[in-house]
């Protein structure tokens, strides 16, 4: 069966956007932490956004300033398959992206008792709700980033249960981000 991997960044008090819907405070750039997304993007599986995420995504990553940025995490967004789950985009442009106008739930489901690479959620706090929501999620990857934002949209905002979670792994970062590594708890 393929397995979900969620990875997602968070602020210290708990958001992943701020109350504006802005990231950039979660994107540093140093040595370290670039050679951990370089290895992160060339682990292969299969990329799963939520619209907004998608498309913040589908115009940076294509382009020329990603590659000179980081080529590793360029190269492998660009080839890796991705499905984006939207009912209102009409297509998707960007390389080897498959639109679902399904319940994400319901296709991810479906898509894990299929044949095929592991998945990996990027970002998409929606669907991270949602398919956390289901029990669908296998592992989360949170990446703590040294930072408060005061407001903002907490990752697990629709979720209306308690899931238990056992930490299985965490490194800490020269740059003060902290990847702390769960999987549900039966």
């Amino acid at each position: 069966m393929r397995r979900l991997r969620a990875f997602e960044q968070v602020s210290l008090d708990g958001f992943f956007t701020d109350a504006g819907g802005d990231m950039s405070w979660a994107h540093k750039q140093d040595p370290e932490w670039n050679e951990f997304a370089a290895s992160n993007a060339k682990g292969g599986g299969a990329l799963l956004f939520g619209r907004v995420t998608y498309q913040m995504m589908e115009r940076y990553w294509p382009t020329p300033a990603a590659r000179e940025s980081n080529a590793a995490v360029a190269e492998g967004m660009n080839k890796m398959p991705k499905v984006v789950f939207s009912r209102t985009l009409d297509m998707a442009a960007w390389s080897n992206t498959t639109l679902m106008k399904s319940d994400p739930a319901a296709a991810v489901r479906k898509m894990k008792s299929e044949p095929g690479p592991d998945m990996v959620i990027l970002g998409s706090g929606t669907i991270v709700s949602q398919l956390a929501q289901a029990g669908l999620i296998d592992e989360y990857q949170i990446v703590v980033n040294p930072i408060v934002l005061g407001k903002g949209r907490t990752l697990f905002e629709t979720v209306d249960k308690k899931i238990g979670l056992k930490r299985i792994r965490t490194r800490p970062f020269s740059n003060g981000n902290v990847v702390l590594w769960y999987e549900p708890v039966a």
